[in-house]
């Protein structure tokens, strides 16, 4: 028997159409690629997006057709999502941090009939033009004022494109389960793999981020959107704020320090949302020029770990730091840290303890962790293992990749090595191919690297397994130090002494003048491996 409820498909549109009836005058502001600021609404937003979905629909986009974007957070950038995906169309946000080779090869792949792209990549765009032959024309987000010359095939400034629809246009209606969006792995081990999002998942996806203990803004809060809607589905951010009414704060493409302080203190913005790098320039910056943000409730965290004194340096200031853990093909939202009551009467250092893991999942996230064999173990917050995931937002298979990605019980294999205890509170320890495996233990490069990065003059830290002939691997400690400090190998290692297990401890330690990193932000480890494949530990001599 079934419920004689209303049949009411999750679809993507639902979420700006009630921001436009409910929250209308909830402001949307950005910081233009162009430089001033802009001042729009939700409804304003639903208005130029219907406009969007009409004009795409004039020309010949159909439902399940690939749009890509290559945009900063803006909000036209909002609008096209929105508007690409009321006609059944599928957004396909491409990174443009990615080399331009591996552009052109995913919209390739993806077959996006139609670009999208900010004036800041019209150039890298121009170059692999002639190696897209699915892709019709080119949308630049901008005015007619603001156009450049360019040789991109049809190409047309947005706001005169959209100028030739009025939005008189009704959204168009199919099941729940249609895709709505895409979004490429980086691919650091192989070819980039996309993550072919559906409506529903999205719209639960939302509901998930908007759990008090997840991202959890209101409609009367304010949200700094810092990572980008071309990363991981911009953490659902771009559902999540507008149907809880919440205002957004776009920050365009200026990333620094001194420029995000700017909007987050004009804007009297409540909640933001990035990776380690962006706080640690934030905080650098405030430090030097001694500001405060008052109206700052909560900085959430994910993309890599966030260092213990980051999180102390703003709860410090009584703001959360919050981590969040998650990952492309989970929409991304897999865990969020925040204190369970019976954590909350703790001194503060083992507060601390627990908001450096990465936190619990919310309803609709189910975690394990297995041996290789995949065998379940215990959570006992000691047993590493491998993390699975399943939900209604995880993936089930990559777009156009036959194999099959899940166990036989329906889990995602994350490729993070973790632990999880009887909170559900879940810590990484590795990446699967990073862990360094030494006389058959484990041992956590990323624990070591947040210890190395507690060290005050240590700007970044990575660790990496080094050949050994009796242990097989060991660690290999790699420092970049902050501006003009200086530091000693032995410093570094008397700091560490003691907060780890002796076998845990760097066989050595080198300096570098910059650690590289993935287009994500990542630690790019391959690169490091590669780097020192031939470097011989001091403990190896015979």
């Amino acid at each position: 028997m079934h419920g004689l409820m209303q049949d009411w498909p999750l679809l993507c549109h639902r979420i700006i159409d009630h921001a436009a009836m409910i929250h209308g005058g909830r402001e949307v502001v950005t910081r233009s690629v162009e430089g001033p600021i802009h001042r729009t609404t939700y409804s304003e937003i639903r208005q130029r997006s219907l406009q969007v979905a009409q004009r795409l629909d004039r020309d010949g986009i159909k439902l399940g057709d690939r749009v890509a974007t290559i945009a900063w957070n803006t909000w036209r950038h909002l609008e096209a999502w929105y508007g690409i995906m009321g006609i059944g169309a599928i957004c396909h946000t491409v990174n443009p941090r990615l080399f331009p080779e591996q552009i052109a090869w995913i919209i390739n792949h993806a077959e996006d009939r139609m670009v999208m792209t900010d004036l800041t990549f019209v150039p890298i765009l121009e170059k692999i033009a002639s190696q897209l032959p699915s892709v019709e024309r080119f949308i630049i987000l901008t005015d007619a004022a603001h156009m450049p010359q360019t040789t991109l095939k049809n190409a047309v400034a947005y706001e005169e494109w959209i100028a030739e629809a009025d939005g008189n246009f009704q959204w168009k209606t199919f099941d729940e389960n249609t895709a709505a969006a895409m979004c490429y792995t980086s691919g650091t081990t192989g070819d980039p793999k996309g993550v072919l999002y559906s409506h529903r998942s999205n719209v639960l996806h939302a509901l998930m981020a908007n759990n008090g203990d997840a991202l959890g803004t209101t409609t009367k809060d304010t949200m700094l959107p810092v990572v980008p809607l071309f990363h991981a589905n911009s953490w659902g951010i771009a559902f999540s704020a507008p149907s809880m009414g919440t205002k957004l704060v776009m920050p365009g493409p200026k990333l620094d320090g001194a420029s995000v302080y700017e909007l987050l203190s004009t804007e009297k913005v409540t909640h933001t949302a990035g990776v380690p790098t962006v706080w640690l320039m934030l905080l650098q910056y405030m430090e030097k020029e001694k500001k405060t943000l008052p109206d700052l409730r909560m900085v959430v965290c994910g993309g890599s770990a966030m260092p213990r004194a980051m999180i102390k340096a703003f709860t410090d200031m009584g703001i959360e730091a919050r981590h969040a853990w998650g990952m492309t093909e989970m929409s991304p939202l897999g865990t969020t840290c925040s204190l369970q009551p019976q954590f909350t009467s703790l001194p503060r250092e083992k507060q601390l303890d627990v908001l450096q893991t990465q936190g619990f999942p919310p309803f609709m996230v189910e975690m394990k962790i297995t041996d290789d064999a995949g065998k379940e173990l215990p959570r006992d917050g000691k047993t590493f293992g491998r993390l699975k995931v399943r939900g209604p937002a995880v993936a089930g298979r990559y777009f156009r990749v036959d194999s099959d990605i899940l166990d036989e019980d329906g889990y995602f294999d994350t490729g993070d090595v973790a632990t999880l205890d009887g909170y559900g509170y879940m810590r990484i320890t590795d990446r699967s191919k990073d862990v360094i495996k030494s006389g058959g233990e484990w041992i956590s490069s990323i624990d070591l690297e947040n210890l190395a990065v507690g060290h005050p003059k240590v700007a970044e830290a990575a660790v990496i397994g080094v050949y050994h002939p009796k242990w097989d691997e060991r660690p290999l400690l790699i420092v970049q130090l902050k501006p003009d400090a200086t530091c000693t190998r032995d410093e570094i290692l008397q700091f560490m002494d003691g907060k780890i297990a002796k076998w845990w401890m760097p066989d050595d330690i080198v300096f570098v003048e910059a650690i590289p990193h993935t287009a994500t932000g990542k630690i790019l480890k391959t690169a490091l491996r590669d780097q020192f494949s031939n470097y011989r530990l001091p403990t190896a001599a015979a």
